[in-house]
C-alpha cells in the first residue's frame, strides 16, 4: 500500500521539522499540538493542524487518525509522570487508532536502558531502574500488544541540534562526575533522516536504536562542544562510573547512513 498521509502526534523540536521534511517529499501531513497559538503555525507550514492535549479529558479528533502511518512523539514528562499515568494517556491514543491505521511508530528513548556498565543493541531487553525508563518500557510494551496494527519502536539517543545545545548544561562547571563514560547522542538531522528512511524502506515492526555510532567520552565531547560554542570549558573527573553504550544493529537493515559520523567534525559546522 502506498503511503500518502502521515500523522505526527507531537509537533515539537523533532516533530515540526520532521513534518516539514515530509511535506517537501510530497506527503500529506497531519500534526498535533497542545497549544492553541501553534495551530496557526502548523497551518501556515502546510500541516493539517489538530489540538490534542492528553492531559485533558476530551474526545480525540477522529480525522487525525485517518492516516497511513501514525508517529507517536509524546515522551513522559521528566520526573513528574509515573508509568501508570503515561501508559493511560497512550492507551487513549492507541484505542483511538484502532480500525483506522495499519502502521504506528512509537518514538521512545534509549533512556529505557539502565546504566548497566555494558554495550547494548536492539536484541537486549531493557531493565530500567528509574521512573522515566519504567514508563517508557511499559509504553513500548503497550503499543506492541495491539495486534490491530503494526508498531515500530524507534529509541532516540540524547537529542542535539538547533535550539538544543547541550553545552550549556556543562559550561564552566567543575568536578563533573563520570568524565570517561561514553555519550549516546543523535542530531536532529539524523532523527529526521532515519524516520524518512523507515517510510521509504517500509521496514516496519522492528525496534531501532537511533544513536550516532560514535561514542567519545563525556569529557571529550562536552569540553569540545563548549569550546566551539564560545562557552567556558568544564572540568571533568577522570573516572568511569555507571555507564552504557547504545549500539544499533537493526538500523543497518534499512541501509541508512548516519549523516553525522564523527561528532568533532560535526561540531565544526553545526549551528546550535
Amino acid at each position: 500500500m502506498e503511503i500518502k498521509t502521515v500523522s505526527i502526534l507531537g509537533c515539537g523540536w523533532f516533530g515540526l521539522p520532521f513534518a516539514k521534511a515530509l511535506l517537501a517529499q510530497g506527503f500529506i501531513v497531519k500534526g498535533s499540538t497542545t497549544s492553541t497559538e501553534k495551530l496557526a503555525l502548523l497551518s501556515t507550514e502546510g500541516i493539517e493542524p489538530y489540538q490534542i492535549n492528553l492531559n485533558e479529558d476530551a474526545d480525540l479528533p477522529a480525522n487525525f487518525f485517518e492516516t497511513d502511518v501514525l508517529f507517536v512523539n509524546v515522551p513522559p514528562r521528566a520526573k513528574t509522570e509515573n508509568a501508570q499515568n503515561y501508559a493511560k494517556k497512550l492507551t487513549k491514543i492507541a484505542n483511538a487508532a484502532v480500525g483506522k491505521i495499519n502502521q504506528s511508530v512509537f518514538i521512545s528513548s534509549t533512556g529505557v536502558f539502565e546504566d548497566g556498565n555494558f554495550e547494548v543493541d536492539e536484541s537486549i531487553q531493557p531493565k530500567p531502574n528509574n521512573d522515566a525508563g519504567k514508563a517508557l518500557l511499559e509504553a513500548e510494551n503497550l503499543w506492541k500488544d495491539y495486534s490491530q496494527f503494526t508498531t515500530t519502536i524507534i529509541r532516540f539517543g540524547g537529542l542535539i541540534g538547533p535550539g538544543r545545545n547541550l553545552a550549556k548544561f556543562f559550561a564552566d562547571k567543575t568536578d563533573v562526575a563520570n568524565g570517561e563514560a561514553p555519550v549516546n547522542l543523535i542530531a536532529l538531522q539524523d532523527c529526521i533522516g532515519l524516520c524518512l528512511r523507515l517510510l521509504e524502506t517500509r521496514q516496519f515492526g522492528g525496534v531501532y536504536h537511533a544513536v550516532t555510532p560514535h561514542h567519545p567520552t563525556r569529557q571529550q565531547f562536552y569540553t569540545q562542544l563548549c569550546e566551539v560554542s564560545g562557552l567556558g570549558k568544564p572540568e571533568f573527573r577522570d573516572e568511569l562510573l555507571a555507564w552504557k553504550q547504545i549500539n544499533t544493529v537493526n538500523v543497518s537493515k534499512m541501509a541508512y547512513n548516519f549523516r553525522v559520523e564523527n561528532w568533532f567534525e560535526w561540531m565544526e559546522n553545526c549551528k546550535l
